[in-house]
């Protein structure tokens, strides 16, 4: 038998093949490494477990990235703060009203980063923070940060528009996110719970922060005596 038609040399994968596994290793390593964070926090996940739910060993995570530490940032910037260019030009091209925008911001936030498992770093950040620091420093300026920013230019906008009153923005900021956070925690909380009492519907929820945001809760004269005509 020739060494070309031997048994071990078909079932070898070409020179090909192992260069495309190689390129998809670090997805696949990230993948992991954002399920097992999200399952189980970042103290208690293992480096020999991200690598196991790989399929890899131990050795080969690290050759892609240095520690645990390392892939936890490298999580981050490929599930979250890797997107804020494209979020930050869709602002700028934007030319609908102020308010279409707050609504497609905070709609947009839920289906890329609320309803995936991104959204339990949320989470993990808040519950593990105060014991890594460092990694807790590294949130605020890669996601907390931008976020924040481009939050304050939709409001700033509307201002600059005459189609948001004057707010301190430095806190009108909190009441747009806040909502949001709620929402992502309450998922990855109670939300993993069956039969909760107050099941919430997440497209709902976001359409009633952000009508609340938009006309608060009291009335102004002008549309309380529009409902008083309705009724009449």
């Amino acid at each position: 038998m020739s060494p070309q038609n031997s048994p071990e040399s078909a079932s070898s994968p070409s020179p090909a093949k192992r260069e495309r596994r190689k390129q998809a290793r670090p997805g696949e390593l990230l993948a992991a490494a954002l399920d097992l964070f999200v399952e189980k926090g970042f103290a208690a996940t293992r480096a020999e477990e991200v690598a196991r739910r790989a399929g890899v060993s131990k050795g080969t995570l690290f050759l892609y990235f240095s520690s645990k530490e390392e892939l936890f940032k490298a999580v981050v910037r490929n599930s979250i703060s890797g997107h804020f260019p494209v979020w930050n030009a869709e602002f700028e091209a934007f030319t609908g009203s102020s308010a279409e925008l707050l609504r497609q911001c905070m709609t947009l936030w839920w289906t890329r980063v609320g309803a995936t498992k991104a959204s339990g770093i949320t989470k993990l950040m808040m519950s593990e923070a105060s014991n890594f620091p460092e990694l807790a420093l590294f949130y605020q300026h890669e996601v907390m940060v931008p976020g924040q920013t481009l939050i304050r230019r939709i409001l700033q906008r509307g201002v600059d528009r005459g189609e948001f009153r004057q707010i301190d923005l430095q806190y009108g900021v909190y009441s747009v996110l806040a909502p949001m956070i709620f929402l992502m925690t309450r998922k990855h909380s109670m939300g993993c719970c069956g039969g909760a009492v107050d099941d919430i519907v997440p497209e709902l929820y976001i359409a009633a922060q952000v009508d609340t945001l938009l006309h608060g809760l009291c009335y102004s004269p002008k549309s309380k005596a529009h409902t008083l005509k309705k009724a009449q």
